[in-house]
């Protein structure tokens, strides 16, 4: 299995070469040069699988076995997920008025990420451990990202984690997730501003080639492959749990809604589509709605400034995975998305030429939900399920409770809709407990897991980014710093 950029400008790699990277030497994002296509058989006999053994096989797939022998794989897949509350590690919950809810937040952060970034945190540890390599690891988080990827490395003697968090845009709990490691091989840092301002420190860094390699700069945001990969098996899990039978033919739809931030989620169910799964993937997103003005008009323009939303780890702008979506629709034509990343960084303004944009409204559904719609959806859910949602898993109900109760145009989401016969997937990307200002803005109760409420009495440790610092040479010098204790 070999990984290329989506830019066509670097040689291909291995699996190792793909997970230790950031993003290409060519700015690019790697993918698999082949997409494996999965037969009738092979899904049916994956169907009555665990997430745990879903994961393992989809890995196989992409992990060459001369690599990570099987046996191995199996076990650092294993280790990834002792640390899970929950026995099956994801958990179905089937709600009222056909709303099934994917909770994917049993891991030690109550994100999703930590089932990508457990596992990816293992993969790091094999590879090093078998070359005696140090790493740096830097990671921009919105909110999640960061806190998953420490708790996957942390106290590891391999590898330093240099964390960039938007102070007062994460929630307070998302903030001491972070805040609270005090570990040698942990560095937060505090930025005064938002999601995409701290994500461009990051991009310039690795940009300086000389320095990237000095340091063995590597990052664990979603533009690792390793992250994608594992997030594949959201899919084949949530499909197999809500298709009524897999003795049809044709094998029956799916429909999974995803709530849409970087866009590494939804590029993961871009790929297990491509693999031959029948599902019908909707993206949904919060007031920054550069991915549903994409899918609906061919619009990937940033708007005048990221809004302050309740689904604060989606209040991103630049959802870099995007390039990752258009490659894979462009039949991997690397110099047409070469073309096309590169105007947009010029200009940060992108109409999609008319081909592409309509592979794309075919792949993908799209809506956005406001506060409001987040608030409605919080509270409708209470009210006959008398079950919390957080606000990003909020913004996928809202989707499924504005869907008619038969098929027809919906007006407000320019899609076709057939529910009486197509079930429906939401994927809940945390828990609502690590979002107590939004349950109580729609009125609820939070509940509060006693590791959470521990959080504010712990010490907490990080750097503050001001406005007005280089924050490149901040962060370029604490590395430097760091470097000299390896």
């Amino acid at each position: 299995m070999e990984y290329i950029s989506t830019r066509g400008g670097t040689g291909a790699v291995g699996f190792e070469g793909a997970l230790f990277s950031g993003y290409a030497p060519d700015g690019g994002l790697f993918m698999p040069r082949n997409i494996p296509l999965l037969d009738r058989d092979t899904l049916r006999r994956w169907s009555s699988f665990s997430y745990r053994e879903l994961v393992e096989e989809l890995c196989s797939l992409f992990i060459t076995a001369e690599l990570v022998p099987r046996n191995t794989l199996h076990d650092l897949i294993d280790r990834a997920f002792s640390r899970f509350r929950h026995k099956d590690v994801v958990h179905l919950s089937r709600l009222k008025d056909g709303l099934n809810v994917l909770e994917l937040w049993h891991g030690v952060t109550y994100a999703f990420k930590d089932l990508s970034l457990s596992c990816t945190g293992q993969f790091l540890q094999y590879f090093l451990e078998k070359k005696q390599k140090h790493v740096t690891i830097l990671v921009g988080t919105s909110g999640d990202t960061g806190s998953s990827a420490i708790e996957s490395v942390r106290g590891q003697k391999n590898m330093d984690i240099f964390v960039l968090l938007p102070k007062g845009l994460c929630t307070q709990i998302q903030e001491l997730q972070m805040t609270t490691v005090i570990e040698d091989n942990v560095h937060v840092f505090a930025a005064h501003g938002n999601s995409d301002e701290i994500d461009e420190p990051i991009k310039e860094l690795f940009a300086d080639v000389d320095f990237a390699r000095k340091y063995n700069l590597m990052s664990l945001n979603s533009i690792n492959w390793s992250r994608i990969m594992v997030q594949i098996a959201h899919y084949f899990y949530a499909y197999f749990k809500c298709a009524p039978s897999l003795d049809t033919t044709p094998l029956p739809v799916v429909e999974i809604v995803v709530p849409t931030g970087g866009g590494g989620n939804i590029t993961a169910g871009c790929i297990a589509q491509k693999m031959g799964l029948p599902i019908r993937l909707v993206t949904v997103v919060n007031s920054n709605d550069i991915i549903h003005r994409t899918v609906q008009h061919g619009d990937f323009s940033l708007s005048e400034s990221v809004k302050a939303t309740l689904a604060s780890a989606m209040d991103i702008q630049e959802p870099y995975n995007v390039e990752r979506i258009l490659w894979l629709l462009s039949g991997s034509d690397s110099l047409l998305i070469k073309t096309l990343m590169e105007r947009f960084s010029a200009s940060k303004s992108l109409k999609l030429p008319e081909d592409l944009h309509r592979k794309l409204s075919e792949t993908l559904r799209s809506c956005s939900a406001s506060d409001e719609d987040i608030v409605g959806a919080m509270r409708r859910c209470w009210e006959e399920n008398q079950y919390l949602l957080c606000p990003h898993s909020a913004v996928a109900a809202h989707y499924h409770y504005s869907q008619p109760d038969r098929a027809c145009l919906h007006p407000k989401f320019s899609c076709i809709s057939f529910l009486s016969s197509i079930p429906r997937c939401c994927l809940a990307p945390a828990s609502a407990a690590k979002f107590q200002d939004a349950v109580l803005r729609a009125g609820l109760v939070p509940q509060i897991p006693p590791e959470i409420t521990a959080l504010t009495a712990m010490e907490t440790r990080s750097i503050p980014l001001e406005q007005g610092q280089d924050w490149t040479q901040v962060l370029r010098g604490q590395i430097e710093a760091v470097s000299q204790h390896w």
